[in-house]
């Protein structure tokens, strides 16, 4: 009997604890997808990255294409910082070929890579583009979100992405670690 009471009291500790650390971050699992040109890229060859940006944009999505600047402005900004930029199609009726003329259109140099039959987008359960995780070295989700709160570039008036990178590059905790996406719906295979 005092051995069930140590047990039952060391359990209630332990569940305290869980509760006082809060909820444990969530974690990518590494993968691999083909580019536009049909090269191999896995999550652990970004490993040494201060900070990795999964963007799931699309092609036809008029709300991602109102992002095609700021994305190419976020890359520029923070690549010579460490982070890396990976963007992640999802969207069935997207070719490769497609989403490689718009990358090229939108001078994106971040690399793009092809989630045929949206593997990755259910794993994460992303559902709308643009929408955005930041993972550290470790993969653990840091932030999960939109990219800033409105599709008018003049009239934002929150830059999540960039408050959440200037953290984590500061070594800071993200204070607001999730926020709504808004974009259009992945089109994902059945």
């Amino acid at each position: 009997m005092a051995r069930s009471i140590s047990q039952l009291l060391l359990l209630t500790i332990l569940t305290a604890s869980l509760l006082i650390a809060g909820e444990a971050k969530k974690k990518v699992s590494d993968f691999t997808l083909e580019d536009y040109n049909g090269v191999k890229h896995s999550l652990s060859k970004f490993k040494s990255s201060k900070a990795i940006v999964l963007m799931f944009i699309a092609t036809q999505c008029p709300v991602s294409n109102a992002y095609n600047t700021r994305m190419v402005e976020l890359q520029k900004d923070y690549a010579s910082k460490g982070v890396t930029f990976l963007g992640i199609n999802s969207n069935k009726q997207e070719s490769a070929d497609e989403v490689k003329n718009h990358a090229k259109q939108h001078g994106f140099e971040f690399t793009i890579l092809k989630d045929w039959n949206n593997v990755i987008a259910d794993k994460l359960e992303a559902s709308v583009t643009p929408e955005i995780y930041v993972l550290n070295s470790g993969f653990d989700v840091l932030y999960h979100g939109r990219i800033d709160d409105s599709q008018r570039e003049n009239r934002v008036a929150s830059k999540d992405l960039r408050a959440a990178l200037d953290l984590v590059l500061s070594g800071k905790n993200v204070e607001v670690d999730e926020t709504k996406a808004f974009g259009c719906t992945i089109k994902r295979v059945e």
